[in-house]
């Protein structure tokens, strides 16, 4: 009794384990399964496609925040394509088309194959597309007539005898079922490819042969063994920088957590790197003059890789990406920022590297890193308004007072595009690490109707430069702009500016002119002293500031006086500045006028420059480097015959259609035959409804028909 027991407990649990693996078998094969997966990718894709991926991690900080930052990352978002839950989603899908494939194609190609003529003389009456009729003629004449007539219409036919009748089976598109595989087949094909050409070798590397990304600084040659990929990876996708001159025979494929090296089975030799401008400045080609030596059997050639002429050999293809500074060599001139001192200095730097600021004073504590040169910078610059802002970040002054701040507090827009230049980007990092980022133009710039020179500025990576800009004097220089500059934040030269003021616009000694004169002079004196700031504002915003104690409807009239006294003595202070150093007063006319009210505008602006230098591109020797995408994707010709296949699946699908028929003809009594007509099709449309009409037709006409 025990061991029968234990025998039935055994089955009952055999059976269940056997529905289970069915019933899952059945739902991985199932079309809502697989609907649900093709769901979850086309989610993962549309993410993928709105949120720039593989991007440096500070950037998605900037963009989101702390808290989404980390949330964002725990979902691995940020490199969606190459995550575990989309690889085993597309995984999921393979399983799910391939069972159902496994399950479904046996039975779609027997059927292509078989002629359904097991059916019976009443099934054909059951069906809805039926005709039947009589002749008098034999069965055999009568099999022969509708045989050609059915074979005309391009059926493939086949004739069976039985139960003293004769069955004529036909049928035409049958090969539509290979539209269905095919279909399903290319997705299999097609997720393959796809995960081959995946980063899931990558993991795999890392995961079987201890492989980790390499993070810091250092020479590619000495970068450890468990950082680099060998030359057997069967994919890949990375990118080289090649300066002129210079060669590489590895590819730098980036990682959330670091990079690693791929080594090539070939060293890439920049001989020259082309780049033509279109008449804008805007780049319309650019290409690489290589020579590649083959690591295996030392052959040499040459190459010319242009933007979609990608270089072919060994399996790898190397594609034009885009361009970088390769180190050029830079001669600028620095004027300092702060302090009443004016005086230039020279620097010398190279892109990529640093170089002390040697400078006296506060500038002694920065270090210049130099990020990056461009001998062709494309800008807005249209006539009424172009895309560079002030760099005073504050917007909240008065409308009254805004007339007053010229163009270098104001945005517009523009639609023109422009060469202005050369230009330098670089970094000034501070003792305790933190850095500003400044963009300097070499040359002056046209922008309403003035030549100014461009200062950007931004505080992260994530900000856009905002614009100081600096007006030209008569030599095109910015001498002018700071020896002004230093002259606004001495004060004895302030004091001496607001004594000649007052003289100029009092001239005369008569009685009660002496106290005006000094009333006058003490407003100038203040007026300057206030723009000149008090270590908390400085500029228009301390004049705002200074405006608001005034009762609102006295504002306008009082900004209006303010700026006369202000910007009359800050000539007085020009020309003073001017004779202290030995140089001529210069003329008062529109044209200078003009100049001291964008200078004037620049000093405001340049409380918040935020630097204590402002360094002037000079001179520099220009060294390009080519920046190479180097890929392996053996998943891209697998990818290429899965389209194709689902191409031809769609086109048998939706363009193939099968129609079967079946012609029952017996012997009548008496002479004569009988035939029964059924016609089939697997999609009911009005094309079916007339070919049935005709197709009945043309049966009918055999002899003399009786309906």
């Amino acid at each position: 009794m025990t061991s029968e027991t234990e025998t039935s407990t055994g089955g009952w649990e055999l059976q269940t384990s056997r529905r289970w693996l069915a019933d899952g078998v059945e739902l991985l094969s199932s079309m809502r399964f697989a609907i649900s997966l093709l769901t979850l990718i086309s989610i993962a894709s549309i993410i993928g496609t709105v949120l720039k991926q593989n991007e440096p991690m500070t950037n998605y900080v900037n963009q989101f925040g702390p808290f989404w930052f980390e949330v964002f990352s725990k979902l691995n978002l940020y490199a969606v394509y190459s995550t575990w839950w989309f690889l085993v989603i597309m995984g999921f899908l393979v399983v799910s088309t391939s069972l159902c494939l496994l399950r479904n194609a046996p039975k779609m190609l027997k059927d292509m194959r078989s002629w359904r003529e097991n059916v019976r003389e009443q099934s054909l009456r059951n069906f809805h597309h039926k005709a039947e009729w009589r002749v008098d003629i034999s069965r055999a004449a009568l099999t022969a007539q509708t045989l050609a007539r059915v074979t005309a219409n391009g059926y493939k036919t086949k004739i069976v005898e039985k139960e003293n009748a004769t069955l004529i089976a036909a049928k035409q598109g049958a090969g539509n079922k290979w539209g269905y595989i095919f279909a399903h087949a290319s997705i299999v094909i097609i997720c393959l490819g796809g995960l081959l050409d995946s980063d899931l070798p990558i993991r795999i590397q890392k995961l079987l042969f201890d492989k980790t990304p390499f993070i810091g600084n250092g020479i590619i040659a000495q970068i450890p063994e468990q950082h680099r990929l060998g030359l057997g990876n069967p994919t890949f996708r990375g990118n080289t920088l090649i300066p002129e001159g210079s060669s590489s025979s590895t590819a730098i494929i980036s990682q959330q957590d670091g990079v690693l090296i791929q080594d090539l089975p070939f060293t890439i030799q920049l001989k020259r790197f082309i780049i033509d401008y279109y008449s804008t400045g805007m780049p319309k080609l650019f290409a690489s003059e290589v020579v590649v030596t083959d690591h295996e059997n030392g052959k040499v050639f040459p190459a010319t890789i242009k933007v979609n002429e990608p270089l072919i050999y060994r399996g790898v293809a190397v594609y034009q990406s885009s361009f970088e500074d390769g180190g050029s060599k830079l001669k600028v001139v620095g004027y300092p920022m702060q302090g009443v001192v004016h005086n230039s200095f020279s620097l010398q730097g190279e892109v990529g590297g640093s170089t002390p600021l040697a400078a006296s004073g506060k500038n002694a504590d920065y270090t210049v890193e130099w990020s990056g040169f461009r001998a062709f910078n494309v800008e807005n610059m249209a006539k009424n308004g172009q895309d560079v802002r002030a760099v005073n970040p504050n917007q909240g002054l008065s409308s009254s007072f805004d007339k007053h701040l010229g163009s270098a507090a104001k945005t517009a827009n523009n639609k023109d595009l422009k060469n202005v230049g050369p230009s330098v980007q670089y970094k000034l990092r501070d003792r305790n690490g933190q850095a500003r980022e400044y963009h300097n133009y070499m040359q002056p710039v046209l922008v309403d109707g003035a030549y100014v020179f461009l200062a950007g500025m931004r505080e992260s990576p994530a900000d856009q430069f905002r614009f100081l800009r600096i007006p030209a004097d008569e030599n095109d220089t910015v001498d002018e702009w700071m020896r002004l500059r230093g002259a606004i934040l001495n004060p004895q030269l302030r004091e001496l500016a607001a004594q000649r003021y007052a003289q100029r616009a009092l001239p005369e000694a008569r009685d009660g002119v002496s106290a005006l004169r000094a009333q006058l002079q003490a407003s100038a004196l203040k007026g300057l002293t206030i723009f000149a700031g008090d270590g908390q504002d400085a500029g228009y915003i301390a004049v705002s500031k200074f405006l608001e104690r005034i009762p609102a409807q006295d504002q306008e009239k009082a900004a209006d006086i303010f700026m006369k006294i202000m910007n009359g003595s800050m000539w007085d202070l020009w020309q003073i500045a001017r004779e202290k150093e030995g140089l001529k007063p210069v003329e008062l006319d529109e044209k200078h006028g003009r100049f001291l009210q964008l200078a004037t505008n620049a000093i405001s602006d340049s409380f918040f420059y935020g630097a204590p230098v402002y360094l002037q591109l000079q001179g520099f020797d220009e060294v390009k480097a080519s920046v190479l995408q180097v890929t392996r994707s053996p998943g891209k010709n697998i990818v290429y015959f899965g389209c194709l296949l689902l191409v031809l699946g769609v086109f048998s699908m939706f363009y193939i259609r099968e129609r079967r028929v079946w012609v029952w003809i017996k012997s009548e009594e008496g002479g004569g035959a009988h035939a029964i007509m059924a016609m089939s099709s697997q999609r009911k449309t009005l094309d079916f409804e007339k070919e049935f009409e005709v197709f009945k037709q043309q049966l009918l006409q055999a002899g003399p028909a009786q309906k």
